[in-house]
């Protein structure tokens, strides 16, 4: 149990904590929320020891493991599946060991690898990676050849192999796309032990956690149930606390009342006396004050343009010569809400920079209106603001012909409060200059909204005021996101990017969730397994003629998987045995050799049954 005790915590000028108390039960998975701002990453650097508290106490178990993901994997020469298998600390020292070991020590070491199911390591870790975007190819590749945001995913899986009893991540969604939110999504409903994640993402805070932990006003109050049970027990909360306080000061007026008008009178004086301890006992009931959270500002065209806004005929893009995107043959209408799918990597921004016009087709016909306009966010234009700009200076260039009141009126209106305006960016929040720059794209009321990943630095409520915006919005909008809620909520037709095009996804955001889950346990099998399949034939066409055959050739694999099974689970029994590598060391070397030979042969058998079992099954139709 994580244990939180009066905890006090002062820092830069304020107070973040203020005798916070809560306990958090083994196994829960808890969603840590709250404004920007309010002290959730300090609270997580005060969990793990890198902050200290003023006053009160932070408890965990001894023998409880920590893990979170704070920055991303170094770049180091080391494959990518035997960075993540290094992760199980246990098992990496214990495979190192056997190397090197005394015969007396050795049944001890295959017991415990067998207690922790080490053989299945690499097939969990393959799992994983693929969850998070990483292909087959990769598991080889050195940890130098992926980029930063790829190493921080790195880490992330790391962290998710290791299992550690306590996992902070910190918004983990930020650096995956839609189809690795959704894959972590479903991860984190089954990890086995306690975490504790940060997030603005409803979807994961409802459907992967079963409590919810809110930091306000230095308090930490914890719910139990997703983010919409939440808002549904604090706003009940907020309700009685409000009826409570009518209550309580209705009482307070009557018993005032009572002593003004008989503490003067001698027959009186102890009744007066009585109501006025009653008076001084009474606790005033604090009700919260919801603060404003600035809406955004997008504008509808003013004129609208005659359909189709964009249409493309065998079009193809990409860099230098090389096509990303192929044959594109798409329609893009004055009302279309596109929900744009794929994996990194798949072109969802080369299409979305051809739309924009800041990447001109290879082949085909693009027909673009020319008077439409285009209003495009993507994170990139965050991470190019000068830090030394400010938002004044900003709104100068985006406003010449605007006078300085106007221009901060403006600035208002976005949620840039007058004392920020003036606030160079570095010490901006990233949701402000999330805020600011999304409200420039829209500020000229384009005609069509490409939004790249705008919720990555907003909070919830700021996402539902962005939400309420696009939906007031009436002209046409392309949505990049691995927000689900936002996603589900804004676009009425989704568009996938994959194999080098994009087409039109039959089905709704549910469909699309379970055929990303599907894909990857598909892929999710033993680096081995991956490889031997990958130059496996085709799948056959349907014939029943060849059933029966092919099932007395599954049924052999099947009695050679469960033979093969058997005898590595009797040679794991004799080595499980501590006695045996003092009586006997030979024939403990022995054993040891013929159990590598028989998970090999175990290996290929399981092989050779998924391939017996696929066979039969297009024979039959299955």
């Amino acid at each position: 149990m994580l244990q939180i005790n009066e905890l006090e915590f002062t820092a830069w000028g304020r107070k973040f904590f203020d005798h916070a108390t809560v306990a958090i039960p083994p196994g829960a998975k808890v969603g840590l929320v709250g404004r920007n701002g309010v002290g959730k990453s300090t609270l997580f650097k005060l969990i793990k020891g890198e902050l200290h508290p003023g006053g009160g106490e932070i408890t965990l178990p001894r023998t409880a493991r920590m893990a979170t993901v704070d920055q991303e994997h170094p770049a180091t020469p080391v494959s990518l599946v035997d960075t993540i298998l290094a992760a199980d600390v246990e098992r990496h020292s214990l495979m190192a060991e056997l190397e090197t070991a005394e015969p007396e020590r050795l049944g001890e070491i295959y017991g415990r690898l067998i207690d922790i199911d080490a053989d299945r390591a690499p097939s969990r870790a393959a799992e994983i990676l693929s969850g998070l975007g990483f292909s087959t190819e990769d598991l080889t590749r050195a940890m130098a050849e992926f980029s930063g945001g790829w190493r921080m995913r790195v880490a992330l899986a790391a962290a998710l192999f290791a299992e550690p009893d306590v996992l902070l991540l910190d918004e983990p969604t930020n650096y995956l796309d839609l189809e690795g939110a959704l894959w972590l999504e479903a991860r984190l409903k089954k990890y086995p032990h306690t975490a504790i994640i940060i997030s603005h993402d409803r979807e994961l805070l409802n459907n992967s956690v079963d409590a919810i932990l809110h930091v306000r006003d230095g308090k930490l109050d914890y719910y139990t149930g997703g983010y919409d049970d939440f808002e549904r027990m604090r706003a009940e909360k907020q309700r009685l606390a409000a009826a409570g306080k009518v209550k309580q000061e209705a009482e307070r007026a009557h018993l005032q009342a009572f002593v003004d008008r008989f503490r003067a009178k001698a027959s009186k004086a102890a009744q007066a006396q009585s109501r006025m301890k009653r008076l001084a006992k009474l606790q005033p009931i604090t009700t919260t004050i919801e603060e404003r959270v600035a809406p955004f500002t997008i504008p509808s065209p003013k004129r609208a343009l005659a359909p189709p806004l964009v249409r493309l005929e065998e079009a193809s893009v990409g860099y230098d010569n090389h096509p990303i995107l192929r044959k594109l043959n798409l329609r893009l209408d004055i009302d279309d809400r596109i929900g744009l799918l794929g994996v990194n990597g798949a072109g969802k921004s080369t299409f979305a920079k051809m739309i924009a016009g800041a990447l001109p087709i290879m082949h085909g016909e693009m027909h673009r209106d020319k008077r439409m306009q285009v209003g495009w966010f993507h994170q990139h234009q965050i991470e190019a603001l000068d830090p030394s700009d400010t938002p004044m200076e900003i709104i100068r260039r985006a406003l010449v012909e605007s006078s300085e009141a106007q221009r901060r009126s403006k600035l208002s209106q976005f949620g840039i409060n007058f004392d920020k305006q003036e606030t160079t960016v570095a010490n901006l929040s990233g949701g402000e200059r999330a805020r600011l720059l999304l409200n420039l794209v829209a500020m000229s009321a384009p005609h069509l909204l490409i939004l790249d990943e705008p919720t990555n630095h907003l909070d919830i409520d700021s996402r539902r005021m962005l939400l309420d915006a696009l939906n007031d919005y009436e002209g046409a909008v392309i949505l990049i996101t691995h927000d689900r809620s936002l996603m589900e909520m804004v676009a009425d037709r989704l568009w996938l990017a994959a194999d080098g095009g994009v087409k039109p996804f039959e089905g709704d955001m549910d469909d699309y969730a379970k055929f990303v889950l599907d894909r990857a346990k598909q892929v999710g099998r033993a680096p081995t397994q991956v490889k031997r399949e990958k130059d496996a034939p085709a799948k056959a066409v349907p014939n029943p003629a060849m059933a029966g055959p092919l099932k007395r050739k599954l049924e052999a694999a099947e009695s050679t998987l469960a033979r093969c099974t058997a005898q590595l689970a009797e040679l794991d029994h004799a080595l499980a045995d501590p006695t045996l590598y003092t009586r006997d060391a030979l024939k403990a070397r022995e054993l040891a050799d013929r159990r590598e030979k028989s998970k090999g042969r175990l290996d290929k058998a399981e092989a050779e049954w998924v391939a017996a079992a696929e066979a039969y099954d297009a024979a039959i139709g299955a």
